[in-house]
């Protein structure tokens, strides 16, 4: 199954965006990063750290999926990094299309709360870690879904992705 999209997912600091750039160059498809998607009452709230509900990820997530949605109709695959931390969101973007491949970015805790302390002016402060660990529901049930850790350089985790894709037949 060649994929319409690739949703590169995880937690905050997981280096989704960095992650998935990289991919969509590798693959020469349009890269996207859900971060855009939010309305700006989801991001002040995010900012002021106080966690997102699922009221406010619902038309975030919808966005998401229109934006998926009219480039499969396109004929144009795209990649999306968006952290989908629970089942019912990644359901939501599927929205019944069997033909996303979502790439999960694992790392332990530590190795993201490093991540997140090098990075600067993003809106997500790292007090919201442990939340996002907290929302995260695992993708190994999940037969469009794969995971590969964060450990390794950036480049070195795009290789590691393009050979779980390639073996998924998903490009």
């Amino acid at each position: 199954m060649r994929a319409a999209a690739i949703i590169v997912m995880g937690v905050s600091g997981s280096g989704k965006s960095t992650i998935g750039a990289l991919l969509a160059e590798r693959l020469g498809w349009p890269f996207a990063d859900a971060d855009g998607f939010h309305p700006p009452e989801n991001v002040a709230k995010m900012a002021a750290g106080t966690p997102l509900t699922d009221a406010d990820r619902w038309p975030w997530l919808d966005a998401i999926a229109a934006h998926i949605d009219a480039a499969r109709k396109a004929g144009q695959p795209v990649v999306v990094a968006c952290s989908a931390l629970r089942r019912a969101y990644r359901d939501r973007l599927r929205a019944g299309h069997g033909d996303l491949l979502f790439l999960h970015l694992s790392g332990a805790p530590e190795v993201i709360a490093a991540r997140q302390a090098a990075r600067q002016g993003h809106f997500m402060p790292p007090s919201l870690m442990a939340s996002q660990f907290a929302t995260l529901e695992d993708t190994v049930a999940e037969p469009d879904a794969v995971t590969v850790s964060v450990k390794a350089s950036p480049h070195e985790v795009v290789e590691a992705a393009l050979a779980h894709l390639r073996q998924h037949r998903a490009i």
